[in-house]
């Protein structure tokens, strides 16, 4: 086994068919933490929408019909592209702010929260989201369960990100699977009960069953070391002895009399890769040092948030404007299609780093912002002869943001030391969050200068 994937387990237990069935286990809780953990976000997207037309339908009483109808295509009458007068993104900025707003603070205090009450909380806030948006009746309460479903996913990725350096670095696979999967999974199974004739509010009740699966997933079918800090804080060492066992956070390779005996040479990365004890591995770092921390991982966070920046500025901004006409499909199940390869490719993506990883992510980060170019091009100019042409270039985009984000997470988990990796696991996932929020800006006044042509 790769010395990089016996990172805090047993050896007595990694072995055999306990072993195996160990390892199945862990990579099979992974992935539905990841699905649970992303499941709720993506449907809460959808059923706000589809609640705020039905208040919005309620709230409009007193306009006649005839008006309604000019008021709801007046963007397209006065265009040349169909679309609503409100940018998407304008939505997108209200879901993701509570997410960005968690990771770039809970990373410095959230070492004191053990990892069972953060998962507990997680799964009261999925519950209450669900639960609050199937029983609003005012925009405000949507909103709010929009907030709470933001809360919980953003809380929950910097956990689970965090917890997978308690395990084999194969359930870094299963959870970037299963977080990719649950954009397909929210998408189809929301569309397959609405389009069954139930009603959002009982649809959203109906997926009350997923925290239910998170639980199970992470307090049953996990098998944690058992060191693990479940219910206590991971911060073990007193003052002296984190005095007497630090170890540097970042180690220069041409400085050999810095190099202790167990550090040994990472063979992917080229790196130094620490091997510290349970004691040394949870030593609390101070203030500094996870700044420090912060400054080595930009190398990371600033190709996370370019890839996010431009797949989310197509997503929320281009998309809507790329309607075919011609096409049998209508512009609104065009958007879908689009929506679902979107998906579908950041699925396949995540899942390939069981059998594919690379080191190029600057590479996907450029490639990605080329989309977005060709994308806003096609926008203006209407060259594409085909709504499929499209589907393709939304596919690839998927695959580009996908292969991105677990690559990113595995090259950390490898090239940092033990004692800060937990800790940049959660503090690099702050860029993706970035990335979308930062496309917002200049999603709306784009999105709404093409539809003033």
């Amino acid at each position: 086994m790769d010395h990089r994937e016996s990172i805090n387990t047993d050896p007595g237990v990694t072995t055999g068919a306990e072993g195996r069935c160990q390892r199945w286990r862990n990579q099979s809780g992974f992935w539905l933490l990841g699905l649970c953990n992303n499941f709720a976000y993506v449907v809460m997207l959808s059923a706000a929408h589809d609640i705020l037309k039905q208040q919005e339908s309620h709230n409009a009483t007193v306009t006649t019909p005839g008006h309604l109808d000019s008021n709801s295509r007046n963007g397209s009458n006065s265009s040349r592209y169909d679309c609503n007068p409100t940018s998407t993104a304008a939505v997108l900025l209200a879901d993701i702010l509570p997410t960005l707003l968690i990771k770039l603070t809970a990373p410095f205090f959230i070492h004191k929260m053990p990892y069972g009450f953060r998962i507990l909380v997680c799964v009261a806030t999925a519950t209450t989201s669900f639960l609050v948006v199937s029983f609003s009746s005012t925009v405000w309460m949507s909103i709010l369960g929009v907030i709470f479903a933001s809360v919980s996913s953003g809380l929950g990725e910097i956990s689970f990100l965090s917890l997978t350096v308690y395990f084999s670095s194969d359930v870094l696979s299963g959870w970037g699977s299963g977080t990719g999967g649950a954009g397909v999974a929210g998408a189809v199974l929301y569309s397959a009960f609405t389009q069954a004739g139930l009603s959002p509010r009982v649809t959203l009740l109906i997926m009350l069953i997923v925290p239910a699966v998170m639980i199970i997933s992470y307090f049953l079918l996990l098998v944690f070391p058992p060191s693990f800090p479940q219910w206590r804080s991971g911060s073990g060492l007193s003052s002296e002895q984190d005095f007497q066992e630090r170890r540097p956070l970042i180690t220069d390779d041409n400085d050999e009399g810095s190099v202790p005996d167990e550090k040994r040479r990472d063979n992917c990365a080229g790196n130094t890769f620490s091997f510290l004890t349970e004691d040394q591995r949870t030593g609390s770092l101070t203030f500094s040092d996870k700044l420090h921390i912060l400054k080595g991982l930009l190398k990371y966070i600033v190709p996370l948030s370019v890839v996010y920046f431009a797949e989310y500025f197509i997503n929320q901004g281009l998309l809507e404007l790329l309607y075919f006409p011609a096409s049998r499909l209508s512009h609104a199940e065009q958007y879908r299609w689009y929506q679902t390869l979107y998906q579908i490719g950041v699925f396949i993506s995540r899942t390939s780093l069981y059998c594919v990883k690379t080191r190029r992510i600057w590479v996907l980060s450029f490639l990605q912002c080329v989309n977005a170019v060709v994308l806003l091009f096609s926008v203006y100019y209407q060259f594409w002869p085909s709504v499929w042409v499209v589907f393709v270039i939304v596919l690839y985009e998927g695959l580009l943001g996908g292969a991105a984000y677990v690559n990113i997470f595995y090259l950390i988990r490898v090239e940092t030391g033990e004692r800060e990796r937990e800790f940049a696991m959660a503090a690099a996932s702050v860029g993706d969050s970035i990335g979308i929020a930062l496309s917002a800006a200049p999603a709306i006044p784009i999105h709404n200068y093409f539809c003033s042509l």
